[in-house]
């Protein structure tokens, strides 16, 4: 039997105001701690989606993560295998590889001794002093991506 997904859904303040406060100030050139926004084509609509992310550089590699699990960001690049990233007039065209479970515990670790602050609640518990079994346990619930 197959599991549900995970997915936390935001709340109407991250929604309609951090998230595109974020994405705003990003687009307008203003990196908030690594920001940036992703863009992706729909995997239905074919029409560009926009969301705030946070890139992640680790031994040279960049990744994004997704703290709240398969969102629709996660879906689209998915199928796409691509997208672009964007600071202000700067874009940057890239193509995702999504690492399979038992690699992610180090990407995982650094994205949260990086930016627990802001996404420490979507990991429930867990932090960058987590246990590697702790980390291992829950990283099918966070997407990662290698970026090229």
């Amino acid at each position: 039997m197959e599991q549900t997904p995970r997915y936390l859904e935001p709340g109407w303040f991250t929604h309609h105001v951090f998230n595109r406060a974020v994405r705003t100030l990003t687009g307008a050139g203003l990196s908030l701690a690594g920001s940036r926004v992703l863009r992706v084509r729909g995997r239905k609509s074919g029409e560009w989606r926009e969301t705030a992310v946070n890139l992640l550089t680790l031994d040279g590699e960049r990744y994004l993560i997704s703290p709240r699990g398969t969102t629709q960001w996660v879906r689209n690049l998915r199928v796409a295998g691509d997208g672009e990233l964007r600071v202000g007039r700067r874009v940057e065209a890239f193509a995702a590889t999504e690492l399979p479970d038992e690699v992610k515990l180090p990407v995982l670790r650094e994205y949260l001794r990086k930016w627990g602050w802001e996404v420490g609640q979507f990991f429930e518990g867990i932090t960058k002093d987590s246990t590697d079994a702790e980390l291992d346990a829950i990283a099918p619930g966070f997407p990662v991506f290698r970026l090229s």
